[in-house]
Parts: structure tokens; C-alpha cells; sequence
């Protein structure tokens, strides 16, 4: 479901910026942006590389992109 939200013109300034580094696009971004900050939220004492790592390895599980974890 597609829903329309105003956000100020800086953050859209912003957003297009990092979407172009990123290769995603404006609403890409500013979802990634809401993903993280969400996962902040929740998770205060996580750092945002771990955070980000979490959200890739979430997509590679996904994607089957998995294998079993050996100790040792």
C-alpha cells in the first residue's frame, strides 16, 4: 500500500544526495533512513554498523543467501 507523506524539503534535499551514492531511490532512501532509525529506536544500545549489519543479514536470510553457523 502506497501512502503519501510530507516531509520537509530539506530532508528530501538530503535524501537525494545519499540516494545517488547509495544507487537508491528517493523513497528507497528515505525508507532506509526510517528502517534504521526504527531499529535505533528499539535497540538504543546498538551501534548503527551493527544495525545495518543485522538488516543485511536479515535480507540475505531472505534470499537464501545462508549457511549453517559452526563453532569451533
Amino acid at each position: 500500500m502506497t501512502t503519501a507523506v510530507r516531509v520537509s524539503n530539506e530532508l528530501v534535499r538530503e535524501a537525494k544526495i545519499f540516494s545517488k551514492i547509495d544507487q537508491r531511490s528517493l523513497t528507497g532512501q528515505i525508507e532506509h533512513w526510517a528502517k534504521i532509525g526504527k531499529c535505533a529506536e528499539e535497540n538504543p544500545d546498538l551501534t548503527y554498523s551493527l544495525i545495518k549489519d543485522i538488516l543485511i543479514g536479515l535480507v540475505e536470510l531472505e534470499q537464501g543467501e545462508s549457511s549453517e553457523y559452526k563453532f569451533g
